[in-house]
């Protein structure tokens, strides 16, 4: 069982920053993946960026590589996104999703219905 609790999430101008933070309770395996989804009013839940616990490997959506990063402390159980010249667009709930499977290739970490579990949400605006 994991539970997953995101924090971080606020308003900021365009151009700006923000670190979201995910933490994690239940033991966390160096296999698990972990990733952020996002969702914007009327739109689907799409992906944002994952990593495998381990540490070893990352993959992130096209729309956010260059301005974003996914990281974690395995110490302190905590999964980030950093979030780097932000645009409007990147307007959206962005949610904390972890993975139990066994293992999971990189190009099908984007996949929603990989992961078991997932936080409730935290809000982030981008405004112009």
């Amino acid at each position: 069982q994991v539970q997953l609790v995101e924090s971080g999430g606020g308003l900021v101008q365009a151009g700006g920053s923000l670190r979201l933070s995910c933490a994690a309770s239940g033991r966390i395996f160096s296999r698990y993946v972990l990733g952020w989804f996002r969702q914007a009013p009327g739109k689907e839940r799409e992906f944002v960026a994952a990593i495998r616990w381990s540490g070893d490997t990352t993959y992130y959506a096209d729309s956010v590589k260059g301005r974003f990063t996914i990281s974690r402390d395995s110490a302190m159980n905590t999964l980030y996104l950093q979030m780097n010249s932000l645009k409007p667009e990147d307007t959206a709930v962005y949610y904390c999703a972890a993975s139990t499977a066994m293992y999971i290739p990189a190009q099908a970490m984007g996949v929603a219905n990989r992961y078991d579990y997932w936080g409730q949400g935290t809000q982030v605006t981008v405004s112009s």
